[in-house]
């Protein structure tokens, strides 16, 4: 699986509005980067697009996954990647030898994304500062020498690689129409989830 999520970032470019990754100052976010360390680094915005508020952790184990769409930063806070959710039920993708439940299968990926990033820069809106779990959009600074040195957003990556799919509202619109081209990518090549007909008649 490791294999499925580096080619994905090395071949998956995908534009998006808003806080799209390339809209990112993508060399801020390599400098935040220190030895041994994953820094992780949240940015609050007010609803004019204004960064008024940063907070910084760093951790040498790295950062948990603790549901298909959260991760804890602290024994406080969770981030949640809004918007998406795993499919429903079981699933089983014989290319990647899964075969269990949707939200284990995106829990997994999730967990993968978070174990090697030298930084993770996360955008909030302010007004999420002082939740449990705050609604972000994260990207993660990955640096392999020789190899692959890219930021790269995480509900990109995760949708493309059919971990999870798009929330949709009462209406059946996208709660996050930006990155319905990221899912079709998953769809088209039917990654993840997509491999299992039954999720693709949910």
């Amino acid at each position: 699986m490791k294999r499925t999520i580096l080619a994905a970032f090395a071949g998956c470019v995908i534009a998006t509005p808003a806080w799209s990754v390339d809209n990112v100052n993508k060399d801020y976010i390599k400098s935040l980067a220190a030895p041994g360390k994953t820094v992780l680094v949240v940015e609050y915005y007010d609803g004019s697009g204004k960064a008024v508020d940063r907070k910084g952790y760093a951790s040498a184990s790295g950062y948990v996954a603790v549901s298909p769409t959260d991760f804890r930063v602290d024994g406080k806070t969770n981030l949640h990647l809004y918007g998406l959710q795993p499919c429903q039920g079981e699933m089983v993708n014989r290319k990647e030898d899964f075969a269990g439940t949707c939200a284990d299968f995106a829990q997994q990926q999730l967990q993968i994304m978070l174990k090697s990033p030298k930084v993770i820069f996360c955008r909030a809106f302010v007004s999420e500062q002082s939740s449990p779990t705050q609604n972000a959009t994260c990207y993660g600074y990955y640096n392999y020498p020789g190899s692959l040195d890219s930021v790269d957003m995480f509900e990109e990556q995760l949708l493309s690689l059919g971990a999870l799919r798009l929330t949709k509202k009462p209406d059946g619109s996208y709660d996050r129409p930006d990155l319905a081209q990221a899912e079709d990518v998953g769809k088209e090549g039917s990654y993840g989830m997509w491999a299992d007909p039954r999720v693709k008649a949910q």
